[in-house]
């Protein structure tokens, strides 16, 4: 099926849903997990707990409609997965994940102002989006924003103190920061 035609058709046949992914009441607990643990199998499986509450939408179509995005994103397909990450932000505007995942395309296309408007609106939806933070800090390492980076990744770790990969680039950030003083 031609992916604009599903699309459409998906938004025709929309109704009024619950906001979903980001409201979810389980997060709270797993954010939770996250801050009290440092077992490296804990945090991982904590992260996809996460990860597949904010993927999810009532509306089984459009959930399927993001898993095509992502699927075209993953084949270089990027203006098929543009096409569709547009119709769901625009059409389901307190999806954040739709947000993240268009984040996310712009940055790999080099978009680098786009992304960090969309990863405002994630974040204005999820300020606990370590996903987005952390896209957040490497957007401003691409543009050479150190400070800016810095301070994406010291949210993060507020967000999610035991972040091996939020760490290191903290660390990274601070030396090139103690670099270009010296």
């Amino acid at each position: 099926m031609n992916i604009r035609i599903f699309a459409v058709a998906i938004l025709i046949f929309q109704s009024d849903f619950a906001l979903a992914d980001q409201t979810d009441k389980r997060l709270d607990m797993l954010f939770g997990r996250l801050s009290s643990s440092s077992d490296a199998q804990v945090i991982r499986s904590t992260e996809n707990e996460i990860w597949e509450i904010w993927f999810a939408h009532p509306n089984s179509d459009v959930e399927r409609l993001m898993q095509i995005g992502v699927q075209r994103m993953n084949a270089s397909r990027q203006s098929e997965a543009m096409l569709i990450f547009n119709e769901l932000t625009e059409n389901f505007p307190d999806y954040a994940e739709a947000w993240n995942r268009r984040a996310t395309l712009h940055y790999l296309l080099g978009n680098y102002q786009e992304s960090i408007r969309d990863i405002e609106k994630v974040l204005a939806l999820e300020p606990r989006h370590f996903g987005a933070l952390s896209g957040l800090g490497l957007v401003y390492l691409q543009l050479d924003q150190l400070g800016k980076a810095k301070q994406a990744f010291e949210d993060l770790i507020d967000v999610h103190p035991n972040s091996p990969n939020a760490q290191e680039n903290l660390r990274r950030v601070d030396q090139d920061l103690r670099l270009n003083v010296i």
